[in-house]
């Protein structure tokens, strides 16, 4: 198995930059010999991604609309994390800015490109737990609804296809798993 890079750069536009992401244009040869384009969306933070479990196995999503979507969303705590900050810090603020909830105990329990094809973004997904409640602050660019239920409802949302967000649904199921295997 040949895990060598078989694309060749021959050069690179940058076609947007904003605070949040850029876009690359890269003019190449692909991996058959042929001349071709290829996108590529450059990511200025981590995704953070955080599901809280109290000792009842309930847990905390948030409803909001998603622009690029044009859809409501139901998702599991998520947000930007500085690339030069730890990402479990992002973790403790962005459960607390979203929900009003502070964990006691974080635990990593995924990493995942979450498009690789056309980005470098990657998720990094905590299981929070030891919980305290408190207000929430989200963002102004935010409008949520959070809603609590048994982590069973969660999952089944997840099964039925109503909660889609890929950081969710991976999220929902390793923590199913976990569940099932005792480690939790």
């Amino acid at each position: 198995m040949n895990t060598n890079n078989p694309w060749k750069t021959l050069a690179s536009t940058e076609i947007y930059d904003n605070n949040w992401i850029s876009l690359t244009e890269h003019q190449v040869i692909n991996p058959n010999g042929g001349e071709g384009i290829y996108g590529e969306v450059h990511f200025k933070n981590y995704a953070i991604g955080i599901l809280p479990l109290d000792e009842n196995h309930n847990t905390w999503i948030v409803g909001q609309y998603r622009y690029p979507i044009k859809a409501y969303s139901w998702e599991i705590i998520e947000g930007g994390g500085a690339l030069g900050v730890d990402p479990v810090e992002s973790a403790k603020r962005e459960l607390v800015e979203e929900s009003g909830i502070t964990a006691n105990r974080f635990t990593e329990i995924q990493r995942m490109h979450l498009s690789n094809s056309v980005s470098d973004e990657l998720a990094i997904i905590y299981l929070a737990q030891d919980l305290e409640m408190g207000k929430s602050s989200p963002e102004e660019t935010e409008e949520l609804v959070i809603r609590k239920l048994h982590f069973n409802e969660a999952y089944q949302m997840v099964i039925d296809g109503i909660i889609t967000d890929s950081m969710s649904v991976a999220a929902i199921l390793k923590v199913k798993i976990l569940i099932q295997e005792n480690k939790i």
